[in-house]
């Protein structure tokens, strides 16, 4: 059996290669980020042009004048939201109900 000092040492020691284990992961894979940032931020700036780019874009055009599909959306909402109140009463109705 070991001694109690032996022991101690001996959990240093595993604490300590375990400590430097991971830090040596940890600098790996930041050396890994550090190489490939430069290329995502370049990635990313060029994906953030192009956003503006579309967005200027669609600012740009001039909106449609037509009336016609104004006017439909309304009925069409209208009919949605009449339909989801006949739903809410029914569900009402059965809650209401004696089991």
């Amino acid at each position: 059996m070991s001694t109690p000092e032996t022991l101690v040492q001996a959990a240093l020691n595993r604490l300590a290669a375990r400590l430097g284990s991971s830090a040596m992961d940890a600098a790996a894979q930041f050396s890994v980020m550090a190489q490939d940032a430069p290329q995502k931020l370049q990635q990313e700036l060029e994906l953030f042009w192009q956003e503006v780019q579309q967005e200027a874009e669609r600012i740009e055009q001039p909106q449609a004048t037509s009336t016609e599909p104004t006017e439909a959306a309304p009925e069409n909402l209208q009919d949605q939201l009449d339909g989801l109140r006949a739903q809410v009463a029914n569900f009402s109705r059965r809650l209401e109900e004696p089991s």
